[in-house]
């Protein structure tokens, strides 16, 4: 049987055409991926923070306080600790379901008074408003 020399060159085409296409659309990705944000969980005053995507955990104490906001220090999703007696307030690496997150630090602080999430876009869209807030930042804080 005589092979085709027309299939030989197109198939080896076709795969090479949509390598290219998977790796271009792999490099676009990269290229519109968002920078990392950093990560710096040292507790930190809240002065001066104007938070918009957050869980907040308020204890009992500025003692409990303290304590808390050093066990939050090697949490996986925290991104930012911030301090304000009695109460730490978190913000998340990019991706955490702040919701759940904060379910999870209810479970894990039962002796906190409450533990809050502080969603602005939410908010807003809840209350129809005719000036919205600007949008929350990926950040977390305006």
């Amino acid at each position: 049987m005589e092979e085709k020399p027309l299939v030989r060159v197109v198939v080896p085409a076709v795969a090479l055409a949509l390598a290219a296409g998977v790796g271009l659309a792999f490099g676009i990705a990269a290229l519109q991926r968002p920078p990392d944000l950093p990560v710096d969980t040292n507790p930190a005053p809240l002065a001066g923070h104007t938070l918009c995507a957050a869980v907040v955990v308020v204890f009992a104490s500025d003692a409990e306080m303290r304590a808390g906001a050093q066990a939050l220090h090697d949490d996986p999703k925290a991104r930012r600790v911030f301090v304000d007696p009695p109460s730490v307030s978190l913000l998340a690496v990019p991706g955490t379901d702040l919701k759940a997150w904060a379910r999870e630090l209810h479970a894990r602080f039962r002796t906190a008074e409450r533990v809050t999430v502080i969603d602005a876009d939410a908010t807003a869209a809840q209350l129809n408003l005719t000036a919205p807030p600007p949008k929350c930042p990926r950040e977390g804080e305006y």
